[in-house]
């Protein structure tokens, strides 16, 4: 029973494990831009039951897409695309400020969240089902992790978000310079 319990320690450990710095930064550059939000609605103890699971869900949604795969899983890019999920669930209208670099130059455009999060889901699922008919030999992005922890972060944010009374106190100049409470300008 307990060396088979062992045999799934994999799909939560993966999450806290990752393939270089640049990995590790990138990852924790997303989560700092999305996650207090989030974990703002959610309170901290359901944040927390809401990443890991969003982090299994990825791992056991790659694992499906790529069963006979050796390389292994690495990262929280799938829990942390579970955040992004729930950010734009309850933030839909935010105004994202992304940079597309063209030579030298750095181009700078404000989307809403919604249309960046329709963009970067397309090109995951996109991205997953090139990789399913022409599989690499070698270590790549687990798009299918970023897919799963995706959609498990639409589906439990509406059973995890606590109440408005529930929400933090806002203190009085924190609407001034960026969004108020509701996410409105």
């Amino acid at each position: 029973m307990t060396q088979g319990l062992l045999d799934y320690l994999p799909f939560l450990t993966n999450m806290f494990l990752h393939g270089g710095w640049l990995h590790l930064i990138l990852n924790m550059w997303t989560l700092y831009l999305f996650g207090p939000a989030v974990e703002d609605r959610l309170g901290s103890g359901r944040y927390l039951a809401f990443y890991l699971i969003c982090g299994l869900v990825a791992s056991f949604t790659h694992a499906i897409f790529n069963p006979n795969s050796a390389v292994p899983a690495l990262g929280a890019s799938g829990a942390i695309s579970g955040v992004l999920g729930s950010f734009i669930l309850m933030f839909p209208l935010a105004r994202l400020v992304i940079v597309i670099p063209i030579l030298f130059f750095p181009f700078f455009f404000e989307v809403p969240a919604i249309l960046f999060a329709a963009f970067w889901f397309f090109t995951q699922v996109t991205a997953g089902i090139a990789e399913l008919y022409m599989p690499s030999q070698g270590g790549g992005i687990a798009w299918w992790a970023h897919t799963g922890g995706f959609v498990a972060g639409l589906a439990l944010t509406p059973v995890l978000h606590q109440s408005r009374q529930r929400y933090r106190n806002y203190q009085a100049d924190e609407g001034v310079l960026g969004f108020d409470p509701q996410g409105r300008p």
